[in-house]
């Protein structure tokens, strides 16, 4: 018994990297039982991410993978894909970021699975959407960033296009399938049927930029040019003090007037351009030169403790590694320490979400290549002989503890 919203639920997951992975986990990290089937030379992202104690466990595949099990079939072999088929017919939910066409040549597409087993729910998380030209490109998260606006976003902003510097596409696509998953198993509860779900990143990508950044472009003609000008100014970002950077919010007339108080400006609260949220957002550039200047005139700590008193929103900035001390994050435990069976004592996030109705409560370690590879097959009917066999023809990989 796991806890968790979602226990009782099997996942089988047939996907790599980063953007399946994030689905998966988030359905794991909720109680479902997600099984892992690798390739025998496993998930690229065991070796290709920096930072291991031993060949195939990166600091990055353990994140991503945690509470799960992992089953190594070789699905180019006949046994192997049988044992495939048998898993997924009696699991609830199948998740894929394999290209569609190689799905259906393994008999893995929703229409053959679905025979043995209608209750199935089938996602595949695709780089580009059905009917579209690009449907059957490969791409990554550097990829998409390109296509779908987010890299035009810095053209915008600081006159050359960038990438944001994390996997934020697959980040995103990952867990908008965890949702859609979500949305299909409660459907699943009223019909008893399960359905196949399409999430294409460019698509999840795209709108998640235009719905910032149509803007004006929203009428048709449009009233103004595309882009949100205040989150495309050059100066959105952590703003110099004396001796460090600062990020402040003051939206509200309020919190603007109590702002221009502090920094010793109260004439700008009758300022034309400042006066309402209209106009400092019609006049965002402007705005933010004022807190530049203002800003520079303390410290990052001084700061803190005047906008705590009035109510401003503020926040010092944080550096990946001042992460690691956030005194909020120590405070709610967010980091914790654990001893992994095969790499020794790590560190690792905890779940930020909370459901009243209990989480899950048998946190399951990332697991090493093909770790479950035995008790999984056993689950669902192949004797020890049986599993022997696929083995030794490498149709089925194992590490030598399962």
């Amino acid at each position: 018994m796991t806890g968790g919203p979602l226990e009782g639920v099997r996942v089988i997951d047939l996907t790599t990297v980063v953007v399946g992975p994030i689905c998966t986990r988030t359905l794991a990290d909720q109680g479902a039982d997600v099984i892992k089937v690798e390739a025998p030379g496993g998930d690229l992202l065991r070796t290709m991410a920096h930072g291991s104690r031993n060949p195939g466990m990166s600091g990055k595949f353990m994140n991503f993978n945690r509470n799960k099990r992992s089953i190594c079939l070789d699905l180019k072999h006949a046994q192997g894909i049988a044992a495939m088929r048998r898993l997924i017919s009696g699991a609830d939910v199948f998740v894929s970021n394999v290209r569609p066409e190689g799905l259906t040549r393994a008999g893995l597409d929703h229409a053959s699975l679905s025979k043995d087993n209608p209750r199935l729910i089938h996602c595949s998380i695709l780089a580009f959407g059905r009917g579209g030209r690009y449907y059957n490109r490969p791409a990554y998260d550097p990829i998409v960033q390109s296509l779908s606006g987010v890299a035009g976003t810095f053209e915008r902003a600081i006159g050359e296009p960038r990438f944001v510097p994390m996997v934020m596409t697959d980040h995103t696509t990952g867990l908008i399938a965890a949702q859609c998953i979500g949305f299909a198993l409660y459907r699943r509860e009223k019909t008893g049927v399960g359905e196949a779900i399409d999430v294409p990143m460019f698509e999840n990508m795209a709108s998640f930029v235009m719905s910032e950044h149509l803007g004006a472009a929203t009428f048709d003609p449009p009233v103004g040019p595309t882009g949100d000008g205040r989150l495309l100014s050059p100066d959105y970002r952590p703003l110099p003090t004396q001796d460090g950077y600062i990020t402040v919010g003051p939206n509200t007339n309020p919190q603007a007037f109590a702002f221009f108080d502090a920094i010793g400006r109260p004439e700008l609260k009758t300022d034309p351009r400042f006066d309402s949220a209209a106009a400092r957002t019609a006049n965002a550039d402007a705005y933010f030169k004022v807190r530049m200047a203002g800003l520079a005139q303390k410290t990052t700590a001084a700061w803190l403790e005047i906008f705590e008193k009035l109510d401003v929103p503020a926040a010092r900035y944080n550096s990946i590694d001042d992460l690691l001390e956030d005194p909020h994050l120590q405070d709610v435990g967010f980091f914790r320490r654990e001893e992994h069976p095969s790499q020794g004592t790590i560190r690792r996030t905890k779940v930020p979400n909370a459901f009243s109705g209990g989480a899950r409560s048998d946190e399951r370690h990332a697991p090493t290549m093909g770790e479950h590879t035995a008790d999984v097959l056993a689950e669902i009917g192949y004797t020890r002989d049986e599993i022997d066999t696929m083995i030794a023809s490498g149709a089925a990989h194992a590490t030598p503890s399962s």
